[in-house]
């Protein structure tokens, strides 16, 4: 028979199993489970994934979990089958206590997309509890006189199953005298009375030995026994009564230890033996000897021991009133246990994901629960986290949230979070909890790099050695990792860039590392003075961000021309010589020498200087233009040929040079040609033609002095006159200020001169002759008498 049963409590088990998973699967949103307790850990209670209609792949990729409330986690799933398991034995006695049904809420939590899905297992009992006495004897002290019908309440017995497996009836070894009557308390339990059938006789027997059964309804039944021993008394005609059946006290949670928290009181009308009362707990159980202390004597009720409503929130305390003569009276201390606001309030970290990317837009950082032991206000809670912070606190289903991002991260300002929540309650004083939650802050390569200036410009010495270090350029990138890592190169050229033609790359080199430019080989002034070209930073980031700046090069001169000279020609066959009329006067301009120099700046001034002259003090050479004038007046005793060598010298450092040397042919006038002639070219006159020579020689003399004497009053008027010019040939002097001439390396000078030049017709030598005019007549007369042989005028500007 009791294999039937219990074969029958298990098939019902089954059913009900079958009945709360097809709820589960029709459900959408709540699903309920049951299992029976005492299952043994590693249970399968259901397949998630079919239940969820996921397929099991979407178990990990979703990220589904089972958390339960608290911090302690009953469930595992396994995300290769989907089944859901019992993490540890349930013991339905020690999770839900008297309660039924027993229920346990947990929460499906899927992350990607987030979704919460209630769910709830019902903790079915099972009879694994025998109901148990508090005393296993009974001492009993019944009147002989007591009239049949009397009451005499019993100890009970505690089941700590619930339902029918709880404890269900009482039964009593057969007698001629008891009955046993059940009654029922406002909680459920139910206690057991002794009912008097037949009158006592203390003479025929004095006491009586029972036995007490208690019996469940389970399948099999429990159940558990005591001894009663009864003692029959004389007759004690009046029995203690309280002042109070039913005594109510509220008391706080947080009451100090051996505080008194009520006082019962009875009275007796006996007197003597009979009247004394003393008060004792009646059929207390554990919980309540060791909360409680009662006064024999005075009837004080006192707390031992610290209170917790959340634990326990009213006890229900027996009292009994004895007398000397063994009657005794009862009441019943209703101890009502107030909340006090004593638990902090408690926060589960479901899940935390860090680090996250800096272009993270609403997404998940965090899942939580809070909770609270307390009750009514001070079980209510409230959460919160930073102002200051781009997260966004968002409430979800039954107590759980969620920490998003408000908007995009910046990892260069910021590059990691310390998220507080604090956790409060409604309580008073209030209560607050707070946990501290670190988000690193990834890097995303939205940075690029930035040149330390928009543009270089670079100074490199021409002749420089290959492989010259000639400047650096750098960037930096607010990035991190491989997107901060920069390279650099050199960009080709671009429309509109100064010579798109320039061959770049045999002139410089950049190291891709450090930015280092090189120069390949050497520079020249002369050929490329400046250049400019375009050189990029790129990271390594992906993609990959780039900028470009702009450097130029300036290639610095160095003394590396000697002054060249133009004038007078250094490579001609015949030697140039220079024509100085005697009669010219100090300052007279005789030549001007000309040179040039291909560096630039205070490589490119020139200096004049007469480094050697065959007459000293006759002839001078200004520093500053190289023109060569005669210093004094010429003499009769100063020889007909003069012999110059200027030295061109420039200004750099060393300085270079250049000489050349002039011819000066000093002559009486213009009329005829004075060249060079050997020594017996001529044949001697006759000696007999000599007295005729003589004569002809003086006269010629005589009119030429006269002449001069008339020309010098003339240059002297024409000069006081203002008159610079005669017969149309005009004569700049122009005067250079300043130390040095500078010449520019085109090869030309810079500034303008004019002079005369004479060329000799016929003339086998061919010379140039720069001379000053000194007349006017004097030019044209010998103009009007120019034939084939004598020389012809013309102007030769340099500039």
């Amino acid at each position: 028979m009791e294999i039937r049963e219990e074969c029958f409590l298990k098939q019902r088990q089954v059913l009900l199993l079958v009945v709360f998973l097809g709820s589960f699967l029709v459900g959408s949103q709540s699903k309920r489970y049951s299992v029976a307790e005492e299952r043994e850990r590693g249970f399968l209670l259901s397949n998630l994934a079919q239940d969820l209609g996921l397929r099991i792949e979407e178990l990990t990729t979703r990220r589904v979990q089972a958390v339960s409330k608290g911090n302690k986690q009953y469930f595992q799933l396994n995300h290769q089958t989907g089944d859901l398991h019992l993490d540890e034995r349930l013991d339905r006695e020690e999770l839900c206590g008297p309660i039924e049904p027993c229920v346990l809420h947990f929460q499906i939590l899927l992350h990607n997309p987030l979704q919460f899905i209630a769910n709830e297992l019902q903790v079915i009992d099972v009879n694994d509890h025998a109901p148990v006495f508090f005393e296993n004897e009974m001492r009993l002290k019944i009147l002989e006189n007591s009239p049949t019908g009397a009451v005499i309440p019993l100890g009970n017995a505690v089941d700590l199953d619930v339902g029918r497996n709880s404890l269900q009836n009482y039964t009593i070894s057969p007698n001629s005298h008891f009955h046993v009557h059940i009654r029922s308390h406002r909680d459920g339990r139910k206690y057991p009375e002794l009912v008097l059938d037949k009158r006592l006789d203390r003479e025929e027997q004095p006491e009586l030995r029972l036995t007490i059964t208690a019996m469940d309804g389970g399948s099999p039944p429990r159940s558990g026994t005591a001894q009663i021993h009864i003692l029959v008394l004389d007759i004690n005609d009046n029995a203690p009564e309280f002042a109070q059946s039913l005594y109510e006290v509220q008391i706080r949670e947080n009451s100090p230890i051996n505080s008194v928290i009520v006082t019962v009181s009875a009275s007796d009308l006996d007197t003597g033996n009979f009247g004394m009362i003393s008060y004792e707990f009646f059929h207390a159980s554990e919980e309540i000897t060791k909360t409680f202390q009662l006064d024999a004597i005075t009837g004080d009720i006192q707390l031992v021991k610290s209170l917790n409503f959340e634990e326990i929130n009213t006890y229900e305390v027996n009292i009994e009133a004895k007398d000397g003569g063994g009657l005794s009276g009862t009441c019943t201390v209703l101890v009502q246990v107030v909340d006090v606001n004593d638990h902090p309030p408690e926060l589960t970290l479901s899940s935390v994901n860090s680090p996250i990317p800096e272009n993270s837009v609403e997404t998940l950082v965090a899942v939580f629960s809070i909770s609270d032991l307390d009750s009514g206000y001070n079980g209510k809670v409230f959460c919160s986290i930073q102002n200051d912070l781009p997260f966004v606190l968002k409430p979800s289903v039954e107590n759980f949230y969620t920490i998003v991002t408000e908007g995009a991260l910046d990892r260069e300002s910021r590059d990691e979070y310390n998220i507080t929540i604090t956790v409060s309650d409604m309580g008073t004083p209030r209560l607050k909890t707070e946990h501290n939650i670190t988000v690193q802050v990834s890097d995303v390569n939205d940075n690029a790099p930035a040149f330390s200036q928009t543009s270089y410009t670079l100074l490199v010495p021409e002749n420089n050695s290959p492989g010259l270090h000639i400047g650096t350029v750098s960037a930096t990138d607010t990035d991190s990792g491989t997107n901060a890592q920069i390279t650099y190169s050199l960009l080709p050229p671009q429309e509109g860039d100064q010579d798109p033609q320039l061959a770049l790359a045999s002139l410089l080199s950049i190291h891709a590392d450090s930015g280092q430019l090189f120069a390949l080989r050497a520079l020249d002034y002369e050929a490329l003075r400046a250049f400019e070209f375009r050189v990029g930073a790129a990271d390594r980031g992906s993609p990959a961000l780039s900028s470009q700046a702009l450097v130029r090069v300036l290639v610095l001169d160095a003394n590396d021309h000697a002054p060249f000279v133009l004038y007078p020609p250094h490579n001609a066959s015949t030697p140039c010589t220079e024509l100085l009329p005697r009669a010219a006067e100090p300052g007279y301009l005789l030549t001007k020498v000309v040179a040039v120099d291909g560096d630039s700046g205070r490589n490119a001034w020139l200096s004049f200087q007469l480094l050697q002259a065959s007459e000293p003090g006759l002839f001078s050479v200004w520093e500053h233009n190289g023109e060569v004038r005669t210093a004094r007046l010429l003499s009769e005793r100063d020889a007909p040929r003069h012999r110059l060598l200027v030295l061109v010298q420039d200004n750099g450092e060393p300085p270079l040079s250049a000489s050349v040397t002039l011819h000066v042919l000093l002559v009486d006038g213009f009329s005829q040609p004075y060249l060079p002639e050997a020594e017996g070219a001529r044949d001697p006159a006759p000696p007999d033609a000599l007295t005729v020579y003589l004569v002809i020689a003086l006269a010629s003399v005589s009119s030429l002095f006269l002449f001069s004497v008339l020309a010098l009053v003339a240059v002297r008027l024409c000069r006081r006159s203002g008159a610079s010019s005669l017969a149309g040939c005009s004569v700049s002097e122009g005067h250079f200020p300043g130390h040095l001439v500078d010449v520019s390396g085109a090869g030309t000078l810079s500034h303008s001169y004019q002079y005369e030049v004479c060329l000799t017709g016929g003339s086998e030598t061919s010379e140039f002759k720069f001379l000053k005019p000194i007349m006017s007549n004097f030019l044209v007369k010998s103009s009007e008498r120019a034939n084939d042989a004598s020389p012809s005028f013309r102007n030769i500007e340099f500039s």
